[in-house]
């Protein structure tokens, strides 16, 4: 038979006790002397009372201290990935120190529904790929900060990614060049593949195509057209979709001697599989990156990459939710011109 759950006013009457005395004993254990209390709470835990309801009381108070990070992927892939697990990492910091709870959600438009009355307010850390799950994060009275995407009137962070992939590109291309780019999420597939003439996705809330454009700004002021069979699709910044794409455009005939990737972890994988290849970088192939992480400044050769600091981000994105901001900031990014570039 399932067994009937107490009420607070039920344990009040078994211990001949206020219902205020039992809450103080679990909430507020400065009201009874630390003898009464550890009385009280033993004979809650006689009588198999855990204490109030944490639901009930969080929607009585209206608060809860609990802030959900709503993420673009599973939970188990971006605490893998070097910028999401920094960038998590600045947002649970500063949570942290402000007496504030952390809730990594990875769920759907749906789910987000049941948790949305148990949380303070949300930080959407880069563009899901069903983004009814995004607006509907904003249409909630709770407060929202976007990171890496932006929704109409709500704050978000962000870095100028284009001009970021422009200043890259211009250091890496001369002109002539044959110049290929290895790029993510830029079309609806779950392989990696060449572009061609497939629709592009997300073009004016993702990251990728912001860093596209900014590519082929550097190129044409080269008088460079890259032409679609050179751009390369990867659905996600992985190591195995990396090699493939690494080992299709180095087999490419003609070969590109510029190759601009959209993170540090694909242009990694291209500079291992070029150099198992003897392929001179960066006299035969110039390769550039994106993010700055800490594998990439110990490359060999040096990686030339474009520094983004997730865990700055991540400490931007908490603090402005916190403090109620509303505008959308543009923080810095650094140029890091190492030796995979010719100078």
């Amino acid at each position: 038979m399932k067994k009937t759950k107490l009420t607070l006013k039920d344990v009040a009457q078994q211990l001949g006790v206020s219902t205020a005395t039992i809450s103080n004993a679990f909430n507020r254990p400065d009201q009874l002397s630390k003898g009464k209390r550890e009385e009280i709470l033993a004979q809650c835990e006689r009588i198999g009372y855990s204490g109030p309801n944490k639901a009930a009381q969080i929607l009585r108070k209206g608060t809860s201290n609990i802030v959900a990070l709503v993420l673009a992927d599973s939970i188990a892939y971006m605490v893998s990935d070097p910028v999401a697990s920094t960038f998590i990492k600045g947002v649970s910091t500063t949570l942290q120190q402000q007496g504030k709870h952390l809730l990594l959600y990875a769920g759907d438009s749906n789910s987000i529904l049941d948790v949305v009355d148990f949380v303070d307010g949300f930080i959407c850390y880069g563009a899901p790929r069903n983004y009814k799950l995004a607006q509907e994060i904003a249409a909630q009275s709770k407060p929202a900060i976007t990171v890496d995407f932006d929704i109409d009137d709500v704050p978000s962070i962000n870095i100028d990614n284009e001009n970021a992939a422009y200043e890259v590109a211009k250091a890496a291309i001369d002109e002539n060049d044959i110049v290929a780019i290895l790029g993510l999420r830029l079309i609806d597939s779950p392989t990696t593949c060449r572009i061609y003439d497939s629709p592009l996705i997300d073009v004016n809330s993702s990251i990728s195509h912001r860093r596209l454009d900014g590519y082929v700004r550097a190129a044409k002021e080269q008088g460079i057209e890259i032409n679609n069979e050179w751009i390369w699709h990867l659905p996600e910044s992985d190591r195995s979709y990396a090699r493939q794409a690494a080992k299709e455009v180095l087999m490419s005939s003609p070969r590109p001697n510029t190759v601009l990737c959209m993170s540090d972890i694909i242009a990694l994988e291209l500079l291992h599989s070029a150099l198992a290849m003897g392929i001179d970088v960066p006299n035969e192939l110039k390769i550039t990156g994106f993010d700055g992480i800490e594998e990439a400044d110990r490359a060999r050769p040096h990686l030339t990459t474009v520094c983004q600091s997730s865990v700055a981000k991540g400490e931007a994105a908490a603090n402005a939710l916190l403090s109620g901001e509303s505008r959308k900031q543009i923080l810095p990014f650094d140029l890091k011109l190492g030796e995979t570039i010719r100078s």
